[in-house]
């Protein structure tokens, strides 16, 4: 089983730095940067906004639990998110790719 992870990070150049380290050590077949977001949400009792750039990190099963510890210790958030999306279906040379990039 894969999954598709999703974290945010401050800046372009924080989103970088964690995914080629994440590519490079195999805990993620791909990682895609989308830059420039909003994000509006609840910090410390007030509601905070802020412009970040999101991850989509795609992994398997097996290195979920590693890439979670590693984006933690990566990240410069104190509470990140990190969450993780099971991949139900998809093309199947695609996934196949994935599990061969993550040997």
């Amino acid at each position: 089983m894969f999954y598709l992870v999703m974290t945010t990070a401050k800046a372009r150049a924080d989103a970088e730095r964690i995914a080629k380290k994440i590519v490079k050590e195999k805990l993620a077949a791909c990682v895609n940067i989308v830059p420039n977001i909003s994000s509006t949400y609840r910090w410390k009792g007030k509601i905070e906004g802020s412009k970040e750039t999101l991850l989509l990190i795609k992994t398997s099963n097996k290195k979920l639990d590693k890439l979670i510890k590693r984006i933690k210790a990566l990240h410069s958030y104190k509470v990140p998110e990190i969450i993780a999306l099971p991949i139900e279906r998809g093309l199947p040379e695609y996934l196949k790719w994935l599990k061969e990039s993550l040997r």
